[in-house]
């Protein structure tokens, strides 16, 4: 059960990044908007999770700051997705993320 919450994780993080790019390349302004969010969203995305989330980051925050970092980061593919017209996957993801990293933490993953 452990190694599928890890897996879970994984797959949401990856989700949020998807949902940025969807709410990107969604946004009724003109093609080049629609590029730069679509592309460049999901880019700044994935810097942050390399600086500050990653196990591996060079910044890696811990504790609260932690718990902040990955609330803002995960809430941000779940608002990215609902700003893109997807209320209720927007809704799953962040019930999937709740569950997951609470299970996560329980777990000492």
């Amino acid at each position: 059960m452990k190694s599928l919450n890890l897996l879970i994780i994984f797959l949401a993080e990856l989700a949020v990044l998807g949902s940025v790019a969807t709410w990107g390349f969604s946004l009724g302004t003109g093609w080049a908007l629609r590029l730069l969010a679509g592309i460049g969203g999901p880019a700044l995305m994935v810097v942050l999770w390399w600086l500050f989330g990653a196990p591996d980051a060079p910044h890696k925050v811990h504790g609260a700051i932690r718990v902040v970092f990955e609330a803002g980061w995960f809430g941000a593919g779940a608002v990215a997705l609902a700003l893109a017209g997807y209320a209720v996957p927007a809704l799953a993801l962040a019930a999937v993320v709740a569950v997951s990293k609470g299970l996560a933490v329980a777990w000492h993953q």
